[in-house]
């Protein structure tokens, strides 16, 4: 039988082939499996699996195995594939059935051994068929994060490649051609350890896409904040992770990334205290200022509070306290007596005697614009 029906191998190529389009949503799509290549694949399957019931020869899995490696990279889902394999073999053994009915010395004891094993090989077709296409399909998914990764890196960088515009990068990386984006930049507490594990499904989830990089010591990401809750539904997110974290202002075009990651880690720098904590850049322009200028800021440090440095380490430790204080109370000094747990006429008199030690007074604009950003530098900088 087997030896009868290889000599029709073209034509039940063919009709397998049909019989599989017909069936198989997936493959009646000619764009994604042109029927040329699907009548090939079924040919040479067939004539492996006649060969075996002709002449008695071993499993040959070849012919399988590329078949699974070739819909991986064409996008076949995996149980489409398996059930184009189920309707080829269901056709053939049709067929076998049909062309034992014209040889009378075919017993049904062998027509029932013969259905074993054509289902027995079915089984062996689709272990390789699966196998292949898992190896194919991660090897492509090991590609495409490898491309995603080096196109989120040159768009950090502003190194993209000449052919590649950063519209066309923000299509391979799934985020809108257009802004508003942001730039987000958080502290990795160990090597190779996420700050944000799980950010970017988790924003995926809220309709927020995002692409990002682990670096050695930060995680950066770029947002794209298109809806109108983009922004929200993205600090709460990062908020949950307990990490410290800068964002950028936002910005429109995707040239400006570089920029914006700057600004994101300026932010972190400016971020107080050494805990946890999600800090824009707007929050507050002037501690992303001072410590985009490290020089200059110890600078100010020594001209605006060198007097109060001088000092014993605890009454400087006084005075800087309450100053800094009452500038977070908006210069009330009640306020500021309460976080200090002391008496406003406490907070009074440490005032003026910061205005004696400085020779500025705290009632002149400019010399709290001056103070104040000493105080942020002394908080932001190693002074």
């Amino acid at each position: 039988m087997g030896a009868a029906l290889r000599g029709r191998l073209p034509e039940l190529g063919e009709r397998m082939a049909g019989r599989i389009r017909a069936e198989v949503e997936s493959y009646a799509d000619d764009a994604l499996i042109p029927f040329v290549s699907l009548r090939e694949s079924c040919q040479g399957n067939a004539d492996l699996i006649l060969a075996r019931f002709a002449f008695g020869t071993g499993a040959d899995v070849g012919a399988a195995q590329q078949t699974g490696r070739l819909r991986a990279e064409q996008g076949v889902p995996l149980a489409d594939t398996l059930h184009a394999y189920r309707v080829g073999f269901e056709f053939l053994w049709s067929e076998l059935v049909e062309e034992a009915r014209r040889h009378p010395e075919v017993t049904d004891t062998e027509l029932v051994a013969g259905s074993s094993e054509i289902w027995a090989l079915f089984g062996r077709y689709a272990e390789a068929v699966a196998a292949a296409y898992r190896e194919a399909s991660a090897e492509l998914a090991l590609q495409r994060e490898a491309r995603r990764s080096a196109l989120a890196e040159a768009l950090f960088t502003g190194a993209l490649a000449d052919r590649t515009t950063p519209w066309e990068a923000a299509g391979q990386l799934g985020l809108p051609e257009r802004g508003p984006y942001a730039v987000v930049a958080a502290t990795v507490p160990d090597p190779g350890q996420e700050p944000l594990p799980g950010i970017e499904a988790a924003l995926r989830r809220s309709g927020v896409p995002s692409v990002w990089r682990l670096l050695p010591d930060q995680q950066i990401g770029l947002v794209a904040l298109a809806h109108r809750d983009a922004e929200s539904v993205s600090l709460r997110a990062l908020r949950r992770r307990r990490a410290r974290v800068g964002v950028s202002p936002r910005f429109d075009t995707l040239r400006d990334t570089p920029q914006a990651l700057r600004f994101a880690r300026l932010a972190l720098t400016g971020l107080p205290g050494d805990g946890p904590g999600v800090t824009r850049f707007d929050d507050s322009p002037l501690a992303m200022l001072v410590a985009a200028a490290p020089a200059e800021s110890s600078r100010l440090v020594e001209v605006f509070l060198g007097p109060l440095l001088a000092l014993p380490a605890a009454e400087r430790g006084r005075l800087l306290r309450t100053l800094g204080h009452w500038y977070a109370s908006g210069g009330v000094a009640a306020d500021a007596a309460e976080r200090l747990f002391v008496h406003p006429n406490t907070v009074r008199y440490r005032l003026r005697r910061v205005e004696e030690l400085t020779g500025r007074s705290l009632s002149d604009p400019v010399a709290l614009a001056d103070l104040g950003a000493a105080l942020y530098a002394m908080r932001l900088l190693p002074c």
